[in-house]
């Protein structure tokens, strides 16, 4: 199993987009979002230059967008896609992120919605909750 991070290209847009909102459809449901309004904002917060694609054994199997934000890398979006879940390619993912902080000596920083399962995983490699609101954890992991 060889996962990769590639750069993506703009027509990356309509995969990375139809992977968000099939991961986020029960959230935007459960917090009763309006959907329009999180089309919008997907497409304005979505930013080529910030969006790696994530390949297993060459194939496309999920998405993250990050970017560095003061002193730390920030996880704005990670999504792999339902049928490669929980097959341990979120968790080297992030590993990746957290060597690559490691290399520039920064912190990593991700915000998650306080419900998402990936809490578990986030805490599990080392992650705590910087802080906290009525639907996020902020959460932050120093440098090694």
């Amino acid at each position: 199993m060889k996962i990769a991070l590639v750069p993506a290209w703009p027509q990356d847009f309509e995969y990375c987009e139809r992977l968000y909102f099939s991961g986020m459809e029960k959230i935007i449901r459960e917090l009763k979002l309006d959907m329009a309004r999180q089309a919008a904002g997907f497409r304005e917060r979505w930013d080529v230059r910030q969006v790696r694609i994530i390949t297993l054994d060459g194939a496309k199997v999920g998405w993250l967008q990050s970017t560095v934000r003061g002193d730390a890398l920030f996880l704005a979006q990670l999504f792999v896609d339902g049928p490669f879940q929980r097959n341990g390619i979120g968790t080297e993912v992030i590993r990746c992120l957290i060597a690559e902080a490691n290399s520039a000596h920064c912190a990593v920083t991700l915000g998650v919605i306080r419900t998402n399962p990936a809490v578990r995983l986030y805490e599990r490699l080392g992650f705590h909750a910087a802080d906290v609101d009525d639907i996020k954890f902020y959460m932050r992991r120093e440098p090694d």
